[in-house]
């Protein structure tokens, strides 16, 4: 073949990847940024009603006391919730858009990092697109897509804590490389303290990351010669010792015991009918994961990310390890293999310690609250993302040395686009109907709303209410019981009356 004319193909395989690349931005931009706007039809709904008039009338530090003494124990929780609804709604209307922009962000740096140790680099709108990606599947992809994104409690407990686990991790890896100093010893003191903001932040995901930082500082252990300081060790372990202070001032915390008071558990955690019945949860809950192959479009989109890997600045990367044996290699294969194995029994062991506490919180049905499944699919979308890295840039360069590679490769990058958009392609019922539910309920909610402070204001103190399900929370009159009602005294609060009634 002449040069011209491999010139030509390479100039063709790059027009092609770049068009897939951005064919998947737009998809997964626009799934986005269909989320985020919705958050301006937010409107409150069981837990809301609670933390907002807690929020108003104790400010951040009173509800954070409030959460330690009365509630759950879980003070970082507290804490951001009395930021989110520290000005009415409109904390909650930004939130879904604060947590997609700085989630897109952190995923983009850690993948830059993770070419850097592969010898790459991607272009960062290849990244961008995977980011947005990912979240569109881990935001739309299960069973409760409005508590996952939208519903302020949910996000803030369970969508919230991977997000400072991304950015965590990218401190992580800047405070090993850093030289002796102050901002070394910063970064390790940030460690303890961020471990212990998710330690009473999120139970599951203090459980999903205590894991996996054991896992990792066990292969860091410099004997195991696959690190080569005590650095990655000693930040892991001053995040696990940061999650169990963290986990133990919860537990042992007033809320925490009144909370376990309530429902008092039959047996024993660790008893055998427990576990027993865990594991029979944790099927039940796999089984509805698995049946969402959506999921896979974590895969396609990682195949898409290798394949065009190569599209990126003239030059290899540099390396991260110095002294590599094999040139492009950022580190040791053996810390590579170990790494990329690691998400495997994490996201296993994750997910049955995320039931094992459902259960012991909730009871049998306790699986069923699937918004505390993104505390390990996150790992698991991530691991799946990375695995299509690898096997995409295998494929890259074994075409690469054939005669086909003219039109096998953008063969292949047609594939994995064409799986990755179709992956997303998937979600748009789920999407569209999120949307028509949520903008419905937003404009009655705001009838009944200017209909109640009208009333209030001319002195009622016991008004109508009527009921708007919207995402499977709680609302008012679950129970015919009044004085248990919890929903509808938060709710006689937020608008300073004595109570509601049914309309």
């Amino acid at each position: 073949m002449s040069t011209a004319s491999a010139e030509g193909n390479r100039r063709f395989v790059r027009r092609l990847l770049l068009g897939a690349g951005g064919c998947l931005a737009a998809a997964a931009g626009a799934l986005i940024a269909v989320g985020c706007f919705l958050g301006l039809y937010v409107r409150p709904t069981s837990d809301d009603w609670c933390a907002a008039w807690k929020s108003r009338d104790l400010g951040v530090l009173g509800i954070t006391h409030d959460f330690y003494a009365t509630q759950n124990g879980r003070i970082t929780n507290a804490f951001l919730s009395g930021i989110v609804y520290g000005d009415g709604l409109a904390g909650v209307k930004i939130l879904p858009t604060v947590i997609a922009v700085t989630f897109t962000a952190g995923l983009v740096l850690l993948g830059i990092q993770f070419f850097r140790y592969l010898g790459e680099r991607p272009r960062v709108m290849f990244l961008i697109a995977a980011a947005l990606a990912l979240q569109a599947l881990l935001y739309y992809g299960g069973t409760r897509t409005y508590q996952v994104l939208l519903w302020a409690p949910a996000t803030i407990s369970h969508t919230v804590p991977a997000v400072i686990g991304a950015w965590a991790l990218l401190l992580a890896i800047r405070t090993v490389r850093r030289p002796r100093g102050a901002p070394r010893t910063a970064g390790f003191a940030a460690a303890f303290a961020i471990g212990f903001a998710i330690g009473t932040l999120s139970e599951s995901f203090a459980l999903v990351s205590g894991l996996l930082a054991a896992a990792i500082a066990l292969l860091a252990l410099p004997g195991l010669k696959l690190a080569r300081t005590w650095l990655p060790f000693t930040w892991c372990l001053l995040w696990c010792a940061g999650l169990v202070v963290g986990l133990a001032v919860l537990y042992t915390s007033p809320g925490a015991r009144w909370r376990r008071a309530q429902q008092p558990p039959k047996e024993p955690m660790l008893s055998a009918t427990e576990l027993r019945g865990a594991f029979e949860d944790w099927q039940l809950m796999w089984d509805s994961v698995s049946g969402q192959w959506a999921y896979l479009g974590a895969v396609a989109v990682g195949l898409l990310l290798g394949l065009a890997a190569g599209l990126g600045a003239s030059g290899p990367a540099p390396s991260a390890v110095r002294g590599s044996r094999e040139p492009g290699r950022a580190v040791p294969r053996r810390m590579l293999i170990a790494l990329l194995l690691l998400p495997v029994p994490v996201v296993v062991l994750g997910s049955f310690a995320v039931v094992l506490g459902l259960r012991s919180g909730y009871g049998p049905s306790g699986w069923t609250y699937a918004r505390t499944w993104t505390n390990y699919l996150v790992l698991m979308e991530l691991a799946l993302c990375v695995y299509g890295v690898l096997l995409g840039a295998w494929a890259r360069r074994f075409l690469a040395r054939r005669e086909a590679a003219a039109v096998a490769l953008p063969a292949a990058a047609v594939a994995a686009a064409g799986l990755a958009v179709a992956s997303l392609a998937v979600l748009v019922p789920n999407v569209k109907q999120l949307t028509t539910t949520t903008v419905t309920r937003a404009v009655a909610w705001d009838a009944q709303n200017s209909r109640i402070r009208t009333e209030a204001a001319a002195g009622a103190g016991d008004l109508g209410y009527r009921r708007m399900p919207i995402g499977s929370l709680a609302e008012p009159f679950f129970t015919s019981d009044y004085e248990r009602d919890w929903v509808a005294a938060c709710i006689a609060h937020w608008y300073g009356i004595d109570r509601i009634h049914r309309l």
